[in-house]
């Protein structure tokens, strides 16, 4: 940061970017109260007697300096659209940010622990009410968001968001908010605080549960991520870069769904946003216009490289309910069945007023094999629920564990037909 000492003006940010020194922005406002103003003119200086100008000198000077310019130019954008900057052994492009660079996945947890399997569930609604005001839904929203401290040793804390979704204090987080932490407080939107103990986590899904000793808590209202589409609008709300800032409220559209990204060695299906999200927005809640959390915020794009904005990314609410759940009543999550079929993206009308997607291929041996599913037929309803889509088909199965039955029912040459899958084989 650069001062100018005027009277008149103040140098509001400069930005220089790394390597060939380059000025981006200069942005410069009057001083409240300067306009109209002028400082005395300074006595004119003493008479200086002139010297003869050296203007071949000056000319060789301005040639030097202009051929170093377009020297720096060229290795500059050479670098830039060519081979990658020196020092640089290789480049993958843009890459995904959590709260650091390190594998979280390698640090326990020790904080103090509270017992799975008490009955405690997170329900994500099907429908949505009336849309609301922005302001409506930070009022609605931001009670039931929390700073996330964890202790990881002495001298450092990890910081980061978390949403209260059960008015008796589970507290839903980001993995790697506590990972490695030993002890962790939540600091609600009042500023009181509570020592908070681990419930369980899972950190391929980077999501974890925590429990705080209270109750009556505000609890937030989840919503179906799978609701959503393209250019719908989305509110966040978290603590980005710390407590200082808590309770920050941004918005943005949906950007992207069912976006596949890979994040450390592992791939994750997210909703991609463009509302801003920083460092300790991790944890949070990505809210539709209905004030329901659709998403918990994850990562954000960043670049070595150049700039990256607006590209934000939360875990789904449509996977997270199951994942949570198994979390509460098992402590971990749970193996995930396949039923063996391959479907249609969109359904079709088979018959006035019904609607169902077609079976593309069954693969032999496979629960829907052994129940009798052939290639061309259409799944109707799943679990009693009418499938209008692939997601209607995959939300069911999202809901079944190993050994689970799970009932279908199908069209086949004009007629329906009930079948019942036996699910015992693992998603891999």
């Amino acid at each position: 940061m650069e001062e100018n000492t005027s009277v008149s003006g103040e140098v509001v940010e400069i930005y220089r970017q790394p390597g060939p020194s380059e000025v981006v922005e200069i942005y410069s406002r009057p001083l409240p109260g300067a306009a109209g103003k002028r400082r005395p003119a300074p006595p004119p200086p003493p008479e200086i007697p002139k010297k003869k100008p050296k203007t071949g000198f000056w000319i060789f000077l301005a040639c030097v300096a202009v051929t170093a310019c377009l020297a720096v130019a060229l290795t500059f954008l050479t670098q830039w659209y060519g081979a990658p900057p020196s020092g640089w052994d290789s480049w993958d492009g843009p890459y995904y940010h959590s709260e650091d660079e390190d594998d979280y996945q390698d640090r326990p947890i020790t904080i103090p622990t509270w017992p799975t399997g008490l009955g405690a569930r997170l329900t994500v609604e099907r429908r949505h009410g009336e849309e609301l005001t922005s302001q409506e839904i930070y009022r609605q929203v931001n009670p039931s968001v929390v700073g996330v401290l964890a202790g990881l040793d002495e001298d450092t804390m990890s910081v980061g968001t978390g949403v209260i979704f059960s008015p008796d204090g589970y507290v839903l987080t980001n993995y790697h908010v506590v990972a490695g932490g030993t002890d962790c407080t939540v600091l609600l939107d009042s500023g009181r605080g509570y020592d908070a103990m681990y419930v369980a986590g899972d950190a391929e899904n980077d999501l974890a549960v925590l429990k705080v000793s209270s109750q009556d808590l505000p609890a937030a209202g989840f919503g179906d991520s799978d609701l959503l589409t393209v250019g719908d609008k989305v509110y966040a709300i978290g603590n980005p870069l710390g407590m200082e800032l808590r309770g920050t409220f941004t918005d943005g559209i949906v950007s992207a769904i069912n976006r596949d990204v890979r994040v450390q060695n592992r791939v994750m299906t997210l909703i991609q946003t463009n509302a801003a999200l920083n460092s300790g927005n991790s944890g949070g809640p990505l809210i539709n216009q209905y004030g329901q959390v659709v998403g918990i915020n994850t990562i954000k794009m960043t670049s070595d490289y150049s700039n990256v904005e607006g590209l934000g990314f939360a875990i789904p609410s449509a996977s997270i309910d199951r994942l949570v759940n198994d979390l509460l009543s098992y402590g971990a999550v749970q193996p995930e069945p396949v039923l063996g079929v391959t479907v249609s993206t969109v359904s079709e009308e088979v018959a006035p007023g019904l609607w169902g997607i077609q079976v593309q291929s069954v693969t032999g041996g496979s629960a829907a094999d052994q129940a009798g599913v052939r290639q061309g037929d259409y799944i109707v309803s799943a679990a009693g629920e009418a499938v209008e889509s692939s997601r209607d088909l995959l939300r069911a199965r999202r809901q079944c564990h190993l050994g689970d039955k799970l009932a279908l029912t199908l069209w086949r040459d004009g007629e329906t037909l009930d079948v019942t899958l036996l699910l015992l084989e693992a998603a891999e």
